[in-house]
């Protein structure tokens, strides 16, 4: 990159030497609860360490043939077979959705957790965001449990999903497979994400897509420009004014916007105009707020310039912030410990470097946690191309078996410890309870 290009690290250096400050002086995470019985606990570990071969066949495979959202069917098929290999009983399409899938074993009759698996990658990019190791952490879990269940029919009440869920990287599918019906049966998800730290909770930002379309009438920009309405002048100053906007939104609020067309001529007014942008924010009532000051922008800047706006939210269903279950979060951290890995709590990492997920939508309506794995140096960010090639690292392959144990671990602690299960769904119902995701912004 050119020199005069560069933007400065200074920054990104302060907050990773704060960071570094904060783990020096980090409080260890304690659970309160007992969770499954150790010689449980110890099998499953070995059952999922025995498939290692099969995830890192996964970490690789899906890294090496990437596919965009809700074009993953190649990545399905890799899942499928590996766990159709192990004699587990996939259905593909789950929920109305061509690239989801569903997998169970266990009772339904008793308590029911998810172990979710993403696998879409980014275009031009591939897994920069590491998705691939997120399909193996679940497909892990799912096995290592069921394989337990062969050998002990009586390891844990109730009952484990899988659930393969397309489409995370800006279209929401796990919110189309929620209102398809997919987690109505389920009490509790459970996901990891790859990362530059081992984090127990992390803020995601809720995010929500719009559209301006600005219309105004074309004329001769010099014969008669006074018989012309500017399309491009409404969209200019309602960028302009998301700048502003800026000064006056809470630290963590974020707004992008790109003017996507603007006119074809300079000769002609310009008729039509658009503008795509990105809302975010850490609460759902925010972002709320946040939109309602977008949708004020629009309007002003199309009655100053005596255009007409149309204003189209969420093309793709809106995510909502993660809302992070701490008794869960606890028995993940317990079990990552055996791992040789230490999470951070909540606050160590500084939450101005925060991005958005699907899962967000579903800890609004079931107890979830979405914690995160270290794959790569921590100044290494997500959707770049060197996290594409820490996807595929030795340390992305262990993440994908350090995960995979995790998430099996804490499934089993769910199932098998009945006052760990009511602790749950007390910080679920103390944080507000389940919500009505797909009429939230309505």
């Amino acid at each position: 990159m050119d020199d005069q290009l560069k933007p400065s690290r200074a920054y990104l250096d302060h907050l990773a030497a704060e960071t570094t400050a904060r783990m020096e002086s980090v409080t260890p995470q304690t659970s309160t609860f007992t969770g499954a019985a150790p010689a449980l606990s110890e099998r499953l570990e070995h059952l999922v360490e025995g498939l290692r071969e099969d995830l890192v066949d996964i970490v690789r495979t899906l890294h090496a043939d990437p596919e965009t959202a809700f074009e993953e069917h190649r990545s399905v098929e890799t899942l499928a077979r590996v766990l159709r290999l192990h004699g587990a009983e996939v259905s593909i399409g789950t929920a109305d959705v061509p690239t989801a899938f569903r997998a169970e074993v266990g009772n339904p009759e008793g308590p029911t957790i998810a172990v979710l698996s993403e696998y879409d990658a980014l275009p031009e990019v591939g897994h920069a965001c590491g998705h691939n190791v997120i399909a193996a952490t679940g497909v892990g879990a799912f096995l290592g449990l069921a394989a337990l269940l062969r050998e002990q029919p009586e390891a844990f009440p109730g009952r484990v999903v899988l659930l393969g869920t397309p489409a995370e990287e800006g279209h929401s599918g796990k919110e189309l497979m929620a209102r398809g019906g997919a987690f109505d049966d389920i009490d509790a998800a459970i996901m990891v994400h790859p990362y530059g730290y081992d984090v127990a909770d992390q803020v995601w930002l809720g995010r929500r897509l719009l559209t301006w379309t600005f219309h105004g009438v074309p004329a001769h920009a010099s014969a008669q420009p006074f018989m012309g309405r500017n399309a491009l002048d409404a969209a200019s100053l309602a960028y302009q004014a998301v700048g502003l906007l800026r000064q006056q939104l809470p630290p963590v609020d974020r707004v992008h916007a790109v003017i996507t067309s603007g006119g074809t001529r300079p000769s002609v007014i310009t008729e039509q105009a658009e503008v795509r942008l990105y809302a975010r924010s850490k609460y759902p009532d925010t972002l709320k707020d946040l939109s309602r000051r977008l949708d004020d922008i629009a309007r002003g800047a199309a009655l100053m310039t005596g255009t007409r706006v149309d204003v189209d939210w969420d093309e793709h269903a809106p995510s909502l912030p993660v809302r992070t279950n701490g008794a869960l979060t606890e028995r993940w951290v317990e079990a990552q410990r055996r791992r040789g890995r230490d999470p951070l709590p909540g606050g160590t990492v500084s939450e101005t470097i925060a991005a958005s997920t699907d899962f967000g939508n579903v800890s609004y309506r079931i107890p979830g946690i979405h914690p995160l794995i270290k794959i790569a140096p921590p100044e290494v960010a997500l959707h770049t191309r060197g996290f594409a090639e820490a996807a595929a690292s030795e340390a992305a392959r262990d993440a994908a078996v350090d995960g995979a144990v995790g998430l099996a671990l804490t499934a089993l602690d769910y199932l098998c410890d009945a006052e760990l299960r009511t602790a749950v769904h007390e910080n679920f119902e103390r944080a507000g309870g389940a919500t009505d995701v797909e009429h939230y912004f309505d």
